[in-house]
């Protein structure tokens, strides 16, 4: 990965053995133990679908919006969900603008995989109208600043935005009822998303051709680390994806190995995604103020293209 061998041409020859040789006494440089995560701060912004998320010294933005297209043929009573990343050379130098890197492309994939192949968000009531109009969801994922295990942090930033994110409701009019409507917040309150469980990515790092095992490496570890392996489980066990990225095969006995402590880290961390969504929704409804409707509906098919973010 183009981000590890930059981040490796900073490090000394005395840096990585010192690195080494702590993980061979269970010792990792910021003080942590073997299998113990990182803070996790989680943040949203006063707009729906807004969402930070702190993982030590890595920070990612996440926001989630929402535009009415056609579908895709071969599945006309499903809506879209996309996801998009953008990594800024002030996260980190080695990070080039314009077209996305290598480690942008993986961290996207990963993340869509976990949500998608795992269904956790329903996009059948995505759909407004069968094979004509459905809601396409894209989620922007914005690196703000990279220390180390990028895939977790915005993994997570996209779930807390995803569970605060409304769509505005439509209705069916016209004289043949074929006529989508999209009421605005003023007239009708936006609808949550149907997510029907957290995919949380765990990421493992290996050192030491795969016998050290590390949770959560920090950026300073991923320049050294000889393998990497991200886990995509939710709480109740189940495995939505697994991604092995670099290194030596890893036996069956060490994947089984992370798959039990991935599962115990994510009924953790789906715990205080939910509590902060709970606090968002809580202060959301306090700060909600009636105002009397200052617009009408807008009619899908004038602008079938006006994009609506939240």
């Amino acid at each position: 990965m183009e981000g590890r061998l930059a981040n490796s041409w900073r490090l000394t020859v005395n840096d990585k053995n010192f690195i080494k040789t702590a993980l061979l006494s269970e010792i990792r440089i910021d003080g942590r133990k073997p299998y113990e995560y990182r803070k996790i701060a989680i943040k949203f912004g006063r707009e729906d679908g807004s969402s930070e998320v702190q993982l030590g010294q890595t920070h990612v933005m996440g926001i989630v919006t929402a535009q009415l297209v056609q579908p895709y043929r071969d599945r006309p009573k499903e809506g879209i969900l996309s996801i998009y990343t953008e990594f800024s050379p002030m996260a980190d130098p080695s990070f080039e603008p314009g077209r996305p890197g290598e480690l942008a492309v993986e961290l996207g994939r990963i993340i869509d995989r976990g949500l998608r192949e795992s269904r956790s968000v329903d996009t059948e009531s995505l759909c407004v109208l069968a094979g004509k109009f459905v809601w396409a969801i894209r989620i922007d994922l914005h690196i703000l600043d990279n220390g180390g295990n990028l895939v977790d942090a915005a993994n997570i930033a996209a779930l807390a935005a995803l569970l605060t994110f409304r769509r505005p409701e439509c209705s069916l009019g016209g004289e043949d009822g074929q006529e989508v409507i999209v009421h605005p917040p003023e007239i009708r309150e936006p609808l949550p998303l149907t997510v029907h469980h957290l995919p949380i990515a765990i990421t493992f790092g290996f050192f030491s051709n795969e016998s050290i095992l590390v949770i959560d490496p920090t950026h300073n570890e991923e320049a050294v680390m000889s393998g990497r392996m991200t886990t995509t489980v939710n709480a109740n066990g189940d495995i939505c994806a697994i991604q092995k990225a670099g290194g030596e095969g890893v036996p069956q006995r060490v994947i089984m190995q992370c798959l039990q402590l991935a599962t115990a880290k994510a009924v953790g961390i789906t715990k205080q995604i939910k509590e902060a969504v709970e606090v968002y929704n809580t202060e959301r409804a306090l700060r909600k103020i009636k105002r009397h409707p200052t617009s009408t509906s807008v009619n899908v098919r004038e602008k079938q293209n006006q994009s609506i973010g939240k």
